[in-house]
């Protein structure tokens, strides 16, 4: 019976979860027109979660294409087809690892920025003093950073992935000696418009909830320092698991 008890009591906490992010994306959503005509807010939103997180971004984007031209290159080679390493590296990176990695990594970096950002906000009061001179916190706190989220999460997936495509020929063709012009030929003539589409689609979906869970832990943060940090942590942590499985489902569908 307790176990049972714990259960529903875990069951209906999920409920109320799914349930409060969608009552508060719907109130972003609707504060989103009122946030347009100050796009100095936004911009400097784009520039505190892409800017600032393109230096993890490369060296990650980097690192994992010279791996992928590694693995790429071994598994290839035992079919006796290394020249076809450049579209197996585009293809992964532009549809499933650059918007899965640099979402984890967005998350990491810019989500737990923002989680705790307003999370202070929240705990000195400062929203609370925003109410009170009736200035909208939602519409001026909150909007412009999803906002810069959702626009900057796409670009750095770009980025990820053509970084990405330079350290995959870099190890396989300067390293393991695959000819660069079958390495470049075969990628243009494999990589089409929608391979491209389906990996920008995948970015702004996972930029849009990234971006969505770090604002919604940040309000509803316990105005502690202690709470500050809880929230923080379940931003990652849920933003984490939400990608992953978003994925899974994105692919599914467009497959």
């Amino acid at each position: 019976m307790r176990l049972a008890r714990d259960l529903a009591a875990s069951l209906l906490a999920a409920v109320r979860s799914v349930g409060g992010y969608t009552l508060f994306a719907a109130r972003v959503l609707a504060a989103v027109p009122g946030a347009l005509p100050r796009p100095g807010l936004v911009i400097a939103q784009v520039y505190n979660t892409g800017a600032l997180s393109l230096v993890i971004i490369m060296l990650s984007g980097l690192f994992v294409g010279m791996v992928l031209g590694l693995q790429g290159f071994d598994l290839l080679q035992r079919f006796g087809s290394e020249e076809s390493l450049g579209t197996a590296a585009a293809l992964s990176l532009l549809k499933e690892l650059g918007p899965v990695v640099t979402a984890l990594l967005f998350a990491g970096r810019a989500g737990t920025a923002l989680a705790a950002e307003i999370g202070l906000m929240r705990a000195t009061d400062q929203l609370a003093a925003m109410e009170m001179m009736a200035v909208d916190p939602l519409r001026r706190v909150i909007v412009p950073r999803f906002l810069g989220g959702v626009i900057a999460m796409p670009l750095l997936a770009a980025i990820f992935s053509m970084i990405g495509i330079f350290g995959a020929q870099l190890i396989g063709v300067q390293l393991m000696g695959v000819d660069p012009g079958h390495f470049w030929s075969q990628m243009r003539a494999a990589v089409e418009f929608g391979d491209v589409m389906e990996g920008a689609i995948k970015s702004a979906v996972f930029g849009a909830l990234c971006s969505l869970i770090a604002v919604y832990e940040g309000y509803h943060a316990v105005p502690t320092a202690e709470g500050v940090g809880r929230a923080t942590t379940r931003s990652v942590v849920i933003a984490s698991v939400i990608v992953l499985l978003v994925d899974y489902l994105l692919t599914a569908v467009m497959l």
